[in-house]
């Protein structure tokens, strides 16, 4: 009898460093289906369409949330982000366990929607670490780190809605840490 699939819900604030976190599990689990959201948002110089996310402009974006296509969408630093609900559901019923990187709003979104999903959130070692980081990726304006840090701490404060919380001191151990948490959840079958 084939089972469902798991839900693992990963979150964290912005320059944390969910994707390169999320892109070596990936690389080491490619059985792994990675939902990659929709959004509003231009891309940046390294992102590529399809792969980060799906780049789509506001008036397309606003038809698939008319279409009730969206597990859960948000306006996030004003830009709107949306989940696909028909690539989760076909994921999950496949048997596929899926992996979304997703903020905090969006991850209690899917916790209501998804209550058997596992979610784990992503922290800095400390404000001041994740600051340096969002400075050093250099694709933000100095206002938009300002507002990214702000919001980065209101999501840091809802860190104990999650399941698990893993701190992003050092990459490989993070990498490890993530592997072992997603190896126990799958097993649990």
């Amino acid at each position: 009898m084939s089972h469902k699939g798991h839900l693992f819900i990963v979150s964290g604030p912005s320059g944390v460093g969910k994707s390169t976190i999320l892109r070596a599990i990936l690389e080491k689990r490619p059985q792994l289906q990675y939902s990659v959201s929709y959004t509003t948002r231009p891309r940046r110089r390294n992102e590529q369409d399809g792969v980060d996310y799906h780049f789509i402009n506001e008036r397309a974006f606003r038809k698939k949330l008319e279409a009730n296509e969206f597990a859960e969408w948000a306006e996030v630093h004003g830009h709107l982000y949306g989940t696909s609900g028909r690539y989760i559901e076909q994921a999950l019923n496949k048997g596929q366990d899926v992996l979304l990187d997703i903020d905090v709003e969006g991850g209690k979104a899917l916790s209501a929607k998804y209550p058997e999903g596992f979610r784990i959130f992503i922290a800095p070692p400390s404000v001041e670490e994740l600051e340096r980081r969002m400075k050093g990726r250099d694709t933000d304006a100095p206002d938009v780190v300002g507002r990214r840090l702000k919001n980065a701490q209101a999501e840091m404060a809802q860190a104990h809605l999650y399941d698990r919380v893993v701190v992003n001191d050092d990459l490989a151990q993070t990498v490890s840490e993530l592997e072992e948490i997603i190896e126990k959840v799958h097993s649990r079958n």
